[in-house]
């Protein structure tokens, strides 16, 4: 592609969450922190601080661990209402892990990686934050994060 050469936004890759996560070489989630406390949330609080003992309403936005570990985990046996967009017409079980962040002192749900399931989890197992295809409508490609388990081949 030449300099001058332009794409069209509707072609290129993009969050279906937008702010959510960046989609980099090494994506992350996008949290953010109080600046009165330090507590870090995902999703990012908007107006005040939700922890209890604090009463800020300022925050800065962090990017999160991309490494953690599985503190749960499960699979979607039946497809999720709207607006979950299916792949296919057909549903397809796919696995759920609740991953602990130490760093940050939370726990983030979200889709396992295209090609694993439930059988190659276990409690504990190392996990990193990948970002593959949700769908691809007339708009284009659209992304979401999924955790990846590190040492594992799906």
């Amino acid at each position: 592609m030449s300099e001058n050469a332009t794409t069209s936004p509707a072609a290129s890759p993009r969050p279906a969450i937008a702010g959510w996560f960046t989609i980099d070489d090494e994506p992350a989630l996008l949290g953010n922190r109080c600046t009165t406390c330090g507590t870090v949330f995902f999703p990012k609080a908007s107006f005040f601080c939700r922890n209890p003992a604090c009463n800020g309403s300022e925050f800065e936005e962090t990017k999160l661990s991309r490494q953690g570990r599985i503190w749960s985990y499960t699979d979607a046996q039946y497809q999720p209402p709207p607006p979950y967009v299916p792949r296919s017409a057909e549903h397809t079980p796919f696995a759920i892990a609740a991953v602990e962040l130490a760093e940050e002192q939370m726990v983030v749900l979200g889709q396992v990686a295209d090609g694993y399931t439930v059988a190659d989890l276990h409690v504990g197992q190392q996990v990193e934050l990948v970002v593959e295809e949700l769908f691809t409508d007339d708009n284009g490609q659209q992304l979401v994060w999924k955790w990846r388990p590190i040492g594992a081949s799906a």
